[in-house]
This record gives structure tokens, C-alpha cells and sequence, in this order.
């Protein structure tokens, strides 16, 4: 009877990593095949670039989260600190300031924003969720404040601006190429480096790798600031493409990111995650708005859809662990 038991919790735990590992993709690869059936023109070429490229925003966004979210934590922040740090931007460059510098400016901006989340949930104390969610608002109130609560408009002129939300490079949109390549540099950041191994550890068990001799606290507090850099370059490519700064720019987008966090594989509990999921859970994200468009779904329904899939999600995340 031990025996038969002992053989069910194996299968159990070999089924939950194949979820982890190839269960996003195929469930990716099942929703291209039904959105095709029912509407040819998705497979298209310029459709699909379409498709990733609405998704990169997101895919940056997440990529940060799934780190935050490794660590036992959460980011409630990255839509403000998105708006805010495309809005400083804009109003960097209609204020005379070269695109180069403006755009390292927000950048830097959206770091800063991460890592005072990260001093309050390390220093502080203060739960990540709080934390964050009380960041969120003195961000989104600061970007309010900082624009008058008006569009910032007219600053789009320069070439780099353009470039990084509406340029295209050997015929594969700027966004889309950015977002491969900060897939490529985190994926090695979080699977093959030290840093990596450090975050999941922290994740696993905090104390344990503390006294390990972990800088359990440098660590976070560097995931948090990496998940406010990534926030921050998705609002210099918002801006860019809408060739506005929106002072609500980036609203519910902390929904997203976590849907497709989750969606990945990556255990909410913390200390399990794979980027590559991620990736694979923000195309499918990407995939249902785009399908759901091209089939003429009014965009309520697509909310109670999208909800729906964060939901199943969840549930076999718990599952999971």
C-alpha cells in the first residue's frame, strides 16, 4: 500500500513539471491551431508580427515579475512606474533634451522606482504586496501631478524615439527585437548565473539561504530594481508607439504580467520559475486579445475570457504545489 502511494505522488510530481516545462507551449501551439480554424488571416505574416509585437510590452513587463515573483513577492507597481517613466521621457525630449538622454533618464527612473520597492519590502519589512501596491499609487499620483493629468504629445521627431516603438530592423519590429534580446540576457541572468541560482534559493527558502550566507536583502532588492528597469523600458515603447505619454497608461498591466507569469509555469509561492514560460505565457496572453479582435469579440467578453484564464491558472498552480 506505502509502495502504490509513493508511486502516485511520483506520477503526481512528474506530471506537475511537465505542466512547468512544455504545458505553456503546447497549450500556446492548441490555441494558434483554434484561432486559425476559425479565422485564416491569424497566421498571416503581418498578423503574427502584429501579435508579437503587441505582446512585447507585456513579455518585458513579465520577464521582471517572474523574478520578483520567484522571490516569494509580488510588483503591483509596474503599470505606474511604466506611465511615470515614459511620461518623464517625453517630457525630457519636449523639453529640448536629446532622445539618448531622455530615454537612459526614464530608464534609470524606472530602476529607482524598483529598487525603493525593494528597500520597503527589505528594509521596511513591509509585505511585498502592500508595499507595492501602496508604490503604485505614489507613482501613478506623481505621474498625474507631472503631466496635469494631460497627454504629453508632440515630442515623437527624433529618429532613436521613433526607432525604439515604431522602427523596424532587417523587417521585425524594434519592440519585438528588444523583446528577445532582454529574453535572452535574463534567461542566462536567471538560469545560467550565480544571481539566478541565488534568486530561486531566496525563493525556496529565505532563511535557509541566509544563513547559507546569501545577501538574501542585495538580491531582492536588485530583482525588484531589474523589474522596475523593464517596466520603464515598456513605457519608452508605449510612448513611442502611441507617440503619447498617457498619464493612465500601463492601468491593470500588473494583471497581465502576473497572468502570464503564472500562465508560464512559475509557482506563486516562489522559488520555482522558468523565463522561457513566461515568454510562452505572454504569447498566449498576446494571442487570445489578437484572436479574440480578429473574430470581432466584444472587448467586455475579453476581459471575462482573460479572467477565466488567470483563474485556471492559478488553480493549477495550486495544484502544483
Amino acid at each position: 500500500m506505502k509502495e502504490i502511494e509513493e508511486n502516485k505522488t511520483k506520477t503526481e510530481i512528474k506530471l506537475s513539471d511537465f505542466y512547468r516545462r512544455l504545458g505553456p507551449l503546447l497549450a500556446l501551439v492548441v490555441l494558434i491551431i483554434l484561432v486559425t480554424v476559425m479565422n485564416p488571416s491569424f497566421i498571416t505574416p503581418n498578423n503574427l508580427l502584429n501579435l508579437l509585437r503587441q505582446s512585447s510590452v507585456n513579455a518585458l513587463i513579465a520577464f521582471g515579475m517572474t523574478f520578483v515573483i520567484i522571490t516569494g513577492g509580488i510588483d503591483l507597481s509596474v503599470g505606474s512606474i511604466l506611465a511615470l517613466s515614459g511620461a518623464l521621457t517625453a517630457g525630457l525630449i519636449a523639453g529640448g533634451i536629446p532622445s539618448i538622454v531622455a530615454i537612459i533618464g526614464g530608464a534609470f527612473l524606472g530602476g529607482l522606482m524598483g529598487l525603493f520597492n525593494g528597500f520597503l519590502v527589505t528594509k521596511g519589512k513591509v509585505a511585498p504586496f502592500i508595499a507595492t501596491l501602496a508604490t503604485m499609487t505614489i507613482y501613478r499620483g506623481l505621474t498625474l501631478i507631472y503631466t496635469g493629468g494631460n497627454p504629453i504629445t508632440g515630442f515623437g521627431e527624433g529618429f532613436l524615439f521613433q526607432f525604439i516603438g515604431r522602427g523596424y530592423l532587417f523587417g521585425i519590429p524594434v519592440p519585438v527585437v528588444i523583446m528577445f534580446l532582454a529574453f535572452v540576457v535574463l534567461y542566462c541572468l536567471l538560469h545560467k548565473m550565480t544571481f539566478g541560482r541565488k534568486t530561486l534559493s531566496i525563493g525556496g527558502n529565505e532563511e535557509a539561504s541566509f544563513i547559507a550566507g546569501i545577501k538574501t536583502d542585495r538580491i531582492k532588492m536588485a530583482v525588484y530594481s531589474i523589474s522596475g528597469v523593464l517596466s520603464a523600458v515598456a513605457g519608452l515603447i508605449l510612448a513611442s508607439r502611441l507617440n503619447s505619454a498617457q498619464p493612465t497608461a500601463g492601468t491593470t498591466y500588473e494583471l497581465d504580467a502576473i497572468a502570464a507569469v503564472v500562465i508560464g509555469g512559475t509557482s506563486l509561492s516562489g522559488g520555482k520559475g522558468r523565463l522561457f514560460g513566461t515568454l510562452v505565457g505572454a504569447l498566449i496572453m498576446g494571442t487570445l486579445n489578437n484572436g479574440l479582435n480578429l473574430l470581432g469579440v466584444s472587448s467586455f467578453y475579453q476581459q471575462v475570457v482573460q479572467g477565466i484564464v488567470i483563474i485556471i491558472a492559478v488553480l493549477i498552480d495550486r495544484k502544483g504545489n
